[in-house]
Parts: C-alpha cells; sequence; structure tokens
C-alpha cells in the first residue's frame, strides 16, 4: 500500500462534546512560495494538520511572518530564503530540512509566477522566465525530493498546476498556460515512475483563487485590453458555476488530504479546485 503517514487513533475533546479524530505522526513537509495567498494557506492548514512546516519564499519578511502564526499555533516551522530556480539553493533547501528535522515527508511546490502577454508578443526572455520558475524548477525541486525519499521509500508530492494546463483558461498567459501543462505532464510521469518505490505525486489545479496574483492579472490584462479590472474579474466570475471566487483555504484543503491517509491510494492525479469551470 502506498502511503505518506502513519495513521493512529485518539481521543481529544470538541469545543461542543467528544469526538474521535485521525491525526498524524509528527512529519515534515516543504512548501515553496509560502510567503503568500496559496502558499500562505498551504503552510497553515499543515501545521494545524500537526506537520512541521519548512516554510521556503524569496523575501524574508513574509516567512517571518507565516513562521509566527505557526508557531503561535504551537506547530514548528524553518523559514528558508530560497531561490528555487537555482540548483544550489535546492540542495540547501532539502539539506537544510534534514539537519533540522531529520526527515522530509512531503514537498509542496507551489511556487510560480504569471506573466501577461498576447501570444504574438511572447519573447524569449518571457518564456524563460516562466518556465524556468513553474516548470523547471518545479521538476528540479522533485528531483532533489525523490532522492531523499527514495532510500526512506515513502514520501508524497502535491504539485500546484492549473486548470491554465488542462484548457486555454485565457489567450493573455500562453507562456503560463505552456508551463502548467508541463507541471502535469511531470506529475503523471514521475507518479508512474515511483510510486512502487511508496512515493504518491499528485496535482491541484486552481482555478480563479484570490490572491495578490490574480490582483496582478487583473490589472495586467486590463491594461492590455483597454478595460477595467473590475470588467476583467467580472468576466471571469461569469464563468464559474458556483458562482464565486476560489478562496487560498480551498486549494489548502485539498492539499492537506492529498498528504493525508484518506488519500493513500492515489497516485498521479491532477484534482480541479475551480468551482467547476472544468468537469474533466
Amino acid at each position: 500500500m502506498v502511503k505518506c503517514f502513519r495513521a493512529r487513533e485518539h481521543t481529544r475533546e470538541h469545543k461542543e462534546k467528544g469526538t474521535v479524530f485521525m491525526t498524524l505522526e509528527p512529519s515534515v513537509a516543504i512548501v515553496t512560495g509560502a510567503g503568500q495567498g496559496i502558499g500562505r494557506a498551504i503552510a497553515l492548514r499543515l501545521a494545524q494538520d500537526g506537520l512541521s512546516v519548512v516554510t521556503v519564499d524569496l523575501r524574508q519578511d513574509p516567512l517571518t511572518q507565516i513562521s509566527e502564526e505557526i508557531q503561535a499555533l504551537g506547530g514548528n516551522a524553518l523559514p528558508l530564503v530560497i531561490d528555487i530556480t537555482q540548483s544550489e539553493q535546492r540542495e540547501q533547501m532539502i539539506q537544510a530540512t534534514l539537519e533540522h528535522f531529520q526527515r522530509l515527508d512531503v514537498l509542496v511546490n507551489n511556487a510560480g509566477i504569471q506573466r501577461i502577454s498576447t501570444p504574438l508578443d511572447v519573447t524569449e526572455e518571457h518564456w524563460d522566465e516562466i518556465m524556468n520558475v513553474n516548470a523547471k524548477a518545479t521538476y528540479f525541486c522533485c528531483q532533489s525530493a525523490l532522492r531523499h525519499m527514495l532510500k526512506q521509500r515513502s514520501g508524497c508530492i502535491v504539485n500546484m498546476a492549473s486548470i491554465a494546463g488542462k484548457m486555454a483558461s485565457t489567450i493573455h498567459h500562453p507562456i503560463y498556460n505552456v508551463s502548467k501543462a508541463a507541471v502535469l505532464a511531470m506529475t503523471k510521469t514521475l507518479a508512474l515512475a515511483y510510486a512502487s518505490s511508496g512515493i504518491r505525486i499528485n496535482a491541484v489545479c486552481p482555478g480563479i483563487i484570490e490572491t495578490p496574483m490574480q490582483d496582478v492579472v487583473d490589472r495586467e490584462v486590463a491594461r492590455i485590453t483597454g478595460q477595467q479590472p473590475a470588467e476583467i474579474r467580472a468576466e471571469r466570475m461569469a464563468r464559474i458555476p458556483l458562482a464565486r471566487i476560489g478562496e487560498p483555504a480551498d486549494i489548502a484543503e485539498v492539499v492537506s488530504f492529498l498528504v493525508g491517509p484518506g488519500a493513500r491510494y492515489m497516485t498521479g492525479q491532477a484534482l480541479n479546485v475551480d468551482g467547476g469551470i472544468l468537469t474533466y
């Protein structure tokens, strides 16, 4: 049976009444792009689940803040300022985790960037910038974590893809679409390669989520189309059957499920969390 964690059952007091909870033995997760938005929500949720969390971002201030929040919850956090596009820094991320916690059970590849452009205005510099972060760095973070997970014959990886990897969600971030399709392809390939070694690898495909990145997208699309950001947001809202923009916590809930024992029979999957935009 492929699994990440060993589940154990114990009883603790619920606010209203006694409830039996399934909790997890102490485990360690790395979350990249943990300083804001979806990554921040994931780091907090995994800490609430009882995991020690290595928070990774390019900026120190948001890392300090999220680490303090995790510690206030009674959890353990290790903030690391890391540029995941740099091979030596990716290795530092893994080694620092192992030195501090002596184990690595979960990698959440959440870090990603957007850049708005029409297809014919894309430059090679634009291509390289997006692909280096969203696809290349994600792949090699997987590779670094897998080398350790293979030794222990257990582990979980969750890659943050997007519905943009399954459909042309808009024509205004063409290379972002390509990069997220690449994330889906690597997730399937690595899942197949290492399932027999006790490692599960899945992807999450967010739709339109209320984050600082989404605000930037609305402004940038408005700039090149001549519309107002509010018009762009309204057009995108109209495509969501559940009639609301998602919250970072909606994604964090699914990541929590994927790294927990409830998903022990799942690998190579790409789960849409998009309010019903995609139904496949």
